[in-house]
């Protein structure tokens, strides 16, 4: 038996508070730049007053032309654990950019080398399906099959499962099987990371996930898929011929199937998600004139843990010491 011990996704919650607040301010103004960069200087100025040594390992990359929190930086004040950092400050700035549902600030760690470090891999295919249906999915394996035997799990007809998708061209035949299969689809413009925790979540009315999404967002998503214990099968999927060539050359199976345990090693994670633009997964930021409420949720592998935390923010005395300017 073992005593309570830290739980670190207390400490990152701030973080993506901090990101959520900041961002905010940009929900629905058309600059995705500016509202991702607000989102990155807050949670930079967070992470400074954390007991870690973190180490960037997911940040953001050349895909999105972002301002970064880039791979390698060094982030907490470097006094406490050697961890492994996956970063999003705003997963899914088109969605902030036009007022969308469903943009969050999300953070997930776990213990140094822990991570895969995906290097020149943007795209993977990705399967994502919750506790009940672990173990009887394959990636590989027809549509209609993968559909049968979740909903057999979950004690539903295909006709009730309704399945998230990415809405990109390269998924038209994927969605012709679904639709074939008699299933029901939501259909997303980005947001492949909350896409995979409403899958896995017991709440959501998403069943599973399917299709090409981005490797960072699926190594960040591990994480809280352990801690939710469903499961994630996925491979490296280049979409250019460019990355198939650097992937390969960086040293990495285009042929392998990937668990959420080749993405991050052991239970010992940590994940923390803060709703900006808000939806049915997590309720997005309000502002209320004298300051604002976040809806969080955070996890720990380890123990399973979920919480669901609703902060109430108050200008008057945030903003006698903040150096993140919230409240403009």
């Amino acid at each position: 038996m073992e005593a309570p011990q830290r739980n670190l996704a207390l400490d990152l919650v701030r973080t993506t508070e901090a990101a959520a607040l900041a961002s905010g301010r940009w929900l629905g103004k058309g600059d995705k730049e500016n509202g991702d960069q607000a989102a990155v200087e807050a949670m930079r100025v967070s992470f400074k007053a954390l007991d870690i040594d973190g180490t960037v390992i997911i940040g953001e990359g050349e895909k999105d032309n972002a301002p970064m929190l880039y791979n390698g930086e060094k982030l907490g004040n470097g006094k406490g654990l050697k961890v492994d950092i996956a970063v999003d400050p705003v997963e899914g700035t088109n969605l902030l950019a036009t007022g969308r549902p469903n943009a969050i600030a999300v953070v997930s760690a776990a213990p140094a080398g822990a991570m895969l470090d995906p290097g020149p891999s943007y795209y993977m295919k990705k399967l994502v399906v919750p506790a009940p249906a672990k173990g009887v999915v394959e990636l590989d394996a027809p549509v209609m099959e993968n559909l049968t035997k979740v909903a057999a799990a979950l004690s539903k007809d295909v006709t009730d499962l309704v399945v998230f998708v990415l809405d990109k061209p390269r998924h038209q035949g994927l969605i012709r099987e679904i639709r074939a299969a008699g299933a029901r689809i939501q259909l997303h413009t980005d947001g492949d990371v909350a896409g995979a925790l409403m899958a896995v979540n017991p709440d959501c009315e998403v069943d599973l996930m399917m299709g090409t999404g981005g490797t960072p967002e699926g190594v960040l998503a591990a994480c809280a898929i352990k801690a939710l214990g469903g499961e994630m099968l996925s491979r490296f999927d280049p979409q250019l011929e460019t990355e198939r060539t650097a992937v390969t050359e960086f040293g990495l199976d285009l042929k392998e199937t990937l668990t959420v345990d080749d993405l991050v090693k052991g239970d010992d994670v940590y994940f923390a998600a803060t709703g900006i633009s808000g939806g049915t997964f997590i309720p997005g930021v309000r502002y209320t004139g004298t300051g604002a409420i976040t809806h969080s949720m955070c996890m720990r592998g380890k123990t399973g843990t979920v919480r669901f935390i609703e902060s109430r923010h108050n200008w008057d005395k945030l903003m006698s010491f903040s150096a993140v300017k919230y409240d403009s």
